[in-house]
């Protein structure tokens, strides 16, 4: 299901090009060159056709069936990857997937290693899957590529939702000792879209309210308030002096503004603010770039939906959390940084790549680009990249602001009438300061997760007062008309996989892919046919996002429960659609 991608060309080539255009028509920055030819900003998901970096030049291409005598299953949803499936592993890796996924995953890497029906076009090779020149990495590879990194503990882990990436794969988690002086911080480990994450907000309608003229009134209303597509600029006024302090404080400047409640604060991961911010670390650049689009959805796999609770699994968790009737109405919103937050990875990268020369880092992939964690660059990337978070999470609160204005327009009520309070919001793709146990030893990690969500157990004391017997609120957003969960954090997965789960359904088709063989219009009339209000900013990019192009979020969500890394509390079905 995948394609070959481009070759990654060398840095001076990238710094002779570069104004080259992005290849991604919903990048945000394909209206502008940058300094290094690197994907678009709108989520990580983006980067599945950039999957590779620079090759071993002395790899020796290895048969499918020689990979796969690497790979051994531990448990119905677990698989180890030994040491020596590439170069230099300092631990080994795991993937956590089902029969099912288990194929896709075969798939990509028998592509990669030649034996497929395109007759190796991909790539393929013992160490990363080719030669110098570059070309298509497997998620197998990366993620073991990452369990090469320095200081890295434990093991490098996939989530079911697993694809190739940027450099990390998408669904990849992975911990750093704080206290070894050769751990490193890698902006390929958080993504370009920094902290895109999602919230869930709960009302006391019920489906029936929301009959099919309501609907699409809603859908509309919605469409009309949030800004939505690829450059869009925001209606929140915002100076430069704001910006610092959106930077600096996160939601505190939204709720200061009046664009939050002051209960959404302590329902948000990290209460929605970083410390380790200082906005005197983020560029000109960056900055210009965010100070418009505050309070705007952007494009990609972004939305906000109008959801129903469909099915409910655990009752008490459901109803401590607001949402325990079916057929209740709730919003869910997917968004991040923009393009502030993809700036900022762009910056780090360029300067890590002269820290690296330095310090002597050698990597698998040049796509891992890093830097020591306690070295300048390690801690200004460090806090620019808790910058670039406190900015999504003010701008999701934004949007939580705008989107209450829709509502209260539509149902001539307003929101507190409405009970539209916020369930919880987390963030999928940040490195963060954590204490954690390894080998029977307490210690103070910077857990990496691209693509994966924080799931932290009952009782622990970084999540809500609230939240305390049920663990912490997971949200799993589904591809465009199918199905979301609320999951629950298990304290099963803060021993096996640094208290994280999957974030989403994961891609089956790459971009271009899904492209080629979807037809746009007959997406939306599947969405219409299905009752579901949908209002699109750019109609034809509705195929790279159609449920075809992934994978399924049920298998997903269901081999996190019997892994036991997360439990499932509710299951969300969509009745309207708001994308770029």
């Amino acid at each position: 299901a995948y394609e070959s991608s481009k070759k990654t060309t060398t840095m001076t080539k990238k710094k002779r090009h570069h104004k080259k255009r992005h290849a991604h028509p919903t990048d945000e920055t394909a209206c502008e060159p940058t300094e290094i030819d690197y994907p678009g900003d709108q989520d990580d998901e983006e980067e599945d056709d950039k999957g590779g970096g620079e090759r071993s030049p002395s790899a020796k291409r290895r048969t499918f069936e020689e990979e796969m005598e690497y790979l051994t299953k531990v448990s119905p949803t677990r698989y180890r990857v030994k040491k020596g499936f590439v170069p230099n592993m300092n631990v080994p890796a795991e993937v956590i997937v089902n029969d099912g996924l288990e194929k896709l995953l075969e798939d990509e890497l028998k592509k990669a290693s030649g034996d497929y029906s395109d007759g190796g076009k991909g790539g393929g090779g013992g160490c990363c899957g080719g030669g110098r020149g570059g070309g298509f990495i497997p998620a197998l590879k990366q993620v073991s590529n990452v369990a090469a990194l320095p200081g890295i503990v434990k093991v490098s882990l996939a989530m079911p939702d697993v694809h190739s990436g940027y450099g990390f794969c998408i669904g990849n988690v992975a911990a750093f000792d704080m206290d070894d002086p050769e751990a490193i911080i890698s902006p390929g480990g958080v993504g370009f879209d920094i902290n895109c994450g999602v919230r869930l907000l709960r009302t006391n309608l019920s489906e029936e309210d929301v009959g099919e003229d309501v609907r699409e009134r809603l859908a509309q209303s919605l469409f009309d308030h949030i800004p939505v597509g690829v450059g869009t600029k925001g209606v929140i006024p915002v100076s430069q002096r704001d910006l610092d302090e959106v930077l600096h404080t996160g939601i505190d400047w939204a709720l200061k503004q009046g664009y939050a409640w002051p209960e959404d604060k302590e329902h948000c991961e990290e209460n929605g603010r970083m410390m380790t911010a200082d906005p005197s670390k983020v560029s000109k650049r960056a900055k210009k770039r965010g100070l418009t689009q505050l309070g705007t959805l952007g494009a990609g796999n972004h939305y906000a939906e109008v959801q129903v609770v469909d099915e409910i699994y655990d009752e008490a968790a459901a109803k401590r959390m607001g949402i325990g009737r079916v057929g209740q109405v709730c919003v869910m919103i997917h968004s991040g940084s923009r393009g502030l937050g993809h700036q900022v990875a762009t910056d780090a990268l360029v300067i890590m790549e002269r820290a690296m020369a330095r310090d002597g880092i050698s990597l698998n992939d040049r796509q891992l680009s890093c830097a020591r964690i306690n070295s300048r660059e390690g801690q200004d990337y460090l806090a620019a990249m808790s910058c670039a978070a406190n900015y999504a999470w003010a701008n999701r609160s934004c949007m939580t602001y705008l989107a209450r204005r829709a509502f209260a327009r539509v149902f001539d009520r307003t929101p507190e009438d409405m009970d539209m309070h916020l369930v919880y919001d987390v963030c999928h793709n940040i490195a963060k300061v954590e204490r954690h146990e390894v080998d029977g030893v307490v210690k103070t990690l910077l857990v990496h997760r691209k693509g994966a969500t924080r799931a932290f157990p009952p009782h622990h004391p970084m999540i809500p007062v609230d939240y305390q017997f049920t663990g912490q609120p997971v949200l799993i957003g589904g591809t465009m008309g199918t199905c979301s969960y609320v999951l629950a954090g298990t304290e099963e997965g803060m021993k096996e996989t640094f208290g994280s789960t999957c974030h989403g359904a994961g891609r089956a088709l790459s971009r271009n892919a899904s492209r080629r063989r979807l037809n746009y219009e007959e997406v939306l009339e599947h969405l219409k046919e299905r009752g579901i209000s949908i209002r699109v900013a750019s109609p034809k990019l509705v195929t790279e996002e159609a449920p075809d192009s992934y994978k399924d979020v049920m298998d997903v969500v269901d081999t996190c429960q019997e892994a036991g890394i997360s439990r499932k509390v509710v299951k969300l079905r969509p009745i309207a659609v708001v994308k770029g």
